[in-house]
């Protein structure tokens, strides 16, 4: 399969809510100690900011041992556990310090649909849409936890390239975000419309695309 070139340090240095809707369509590729590759096309994320105004983002009080990855360079990873269950993952943005990163909630599987079974455990009744249509599920189905934190994605065995050579720009939409209860109303997910593999329908849709490049809210 032809990938596009793989993301660089500039792509993420940029406004946090620039680089979420540019993830849409982007691929996550992830290279097993093996060297079989997985790879995932990005369909849902969310924003968390790291300025004050997100009450939700882990950054929001300030750096601790817990979320220092995320005031890291721009361009790593943030993984951190969720309800002590489920792993999620994160890519830090905006110059270092700042504090903002991006939650990986959904990929569409393009490859290595029976190891990302495997690695999720799940039974082959339930459908392929349920392989990472979450940020718990997609971690698992990647083999990505805990000890991936503050790892760079700009080389090495987890990369985030641009999408595939030719594909249409994807139909974005943007809403409010999910399974938290902190600044629900700021409409910082961005997902595919129409798309089977997003996670959770979100509450409200923004009418139009999302907010373009260079958009600041």
């Amino acid at each position: 399969m032809q990938l596009g070139p793989c993301l660089r340090r500039a792509f993420f240095e940029r406004p946090c809510l620039q680089v979420a809707p540019d993830l849409i369509g982007a691929i996550l590729v992830r290279t097993l100690p093996s060297g079989f590759r997985l790879l995932g096309r990005i369909v849902d994320v969310e924003a968390y900011l790291g300025d004050g105004r997100d009450p939700a983002s882990h950054s929001h009080r300030g750096p601790t041992p817990r979320n220092r990855s995320m005031f890291g360079p721009p361009g790593r990873l943030y993984a951190y556990r969720s309800y002590g269950i489920h792993t999620c993952v994160n890519l830090v943005c905006e110059p270092e310090g700042s504090g903002a990163a991006v939650l990986l909630r959904a990929v569409e599987p393009l490859a290595g649909f029976a190891e990302m079974r495997r690695l999720r455990g799940l039974p082959r009744d339930r459908a392929d849409r349920l392989l990472a249509n979450g940020p718990g599920k997609l971690a698992q189905a990647l083999d990505l936890d805990l000890s991936w934190d503050g790892a760079s994605v700009l080389r090495g065995p987890v990369q985030v390239r641009g999408p595939r050579t030719g594909a249409p720009r994807p139909d974005i939409g943007r809403s409010g975000r999910v399974g938290i209860s902190k600044g629900t109303r700021l409409a910082y997910r961005f997902f595919e419309r129409r798309s089977p593999w997003t996670g959770p329908a979100p509450r409200a849709t923004t009418a139009g695309r999302a907010a373009p490049a260079g958009a600041d809210s």
